[in-house]
């Protein structure tokens, strides 16, 4: 029986690096489509807010869990804006493993807070979209829409639309980043 024992614990020993690691590289794998973007990108947008600059970052965060995203938008004065912008805004992608999607909540200077659920990726990843499921600090019934479409290995489009309640999606801004770093 000591035996029996013995070698059982032997083969958990084997085998729990093994499965330690199986479970790293699952976890890694289902990043897959956003590894992409991690690093730092300089853009330009145009949009509602006029013509601006973009300075962004992706990174993984916490233990590889979690993509962060750092932006800030400059938008220089104009004869409708006197007084410039800028915008910040703080995201997190995550895996929801029970619904098997991807999250990207953003934390807006402004006190927006939008949570988005990945829509879809095309077969080829070179187009994601994220729609909102919930918008905070905004009247009930507005969308959101997030859509990313990777052109080559250092250059994406970013498509942000909006669409009122009960209204059609319409584009408020549309940033072209290139990668500045990885």
């Amino acid at each position: 029986m000591k035996k029996l024992k013995l070698a059982f614990i032997s083969v958990l020993f084997f085998l729990f690096p093994i499965i330690a690691f199986s479970q790293g590289v699952k976890q890694n794998n289902v990043w897959e489509p956003f590894r992409f973007f991690i690093g730092k990108w300089t853009g330009t947008n145009t949009g509602q807010s006029g013509n601006g600059t973009y300075e962004r970052t992706y990174q993984f965060v916490l233990n590889n869990r979690f993509i962060e995203v750092r932006n800030k938008s400059t938008y220089p004065p104009t004869v409708k804006n006197p007084k410039g912008e800028v915008h910040e805004d703080i995201g997190y992608i995550s895996y929801d493993k029970g619904r098997k999607k991807f999250v990207l909540r953003q934390f807006h200077v402004e006190g927006f807070v939008n949570q988005y659920v990945l829509d879809s990726i095309s077969q080829d990843k070179k187009a994601i979209m994220f729609t909102s499921e919930a918008i905070e600090n905004i009247a009930s019934g507005w969308r959101a829409k997030e859509s990313y479409q990777l052109l080559n290995d250092s250059t994406f489009i970013e498509s942000f639309e909006l669409a009122e309640p009960k209204g059609a999606f319409e584009v408020y801004s549309k940033a072209t980043l290139k990668r500045s770093k990885n």
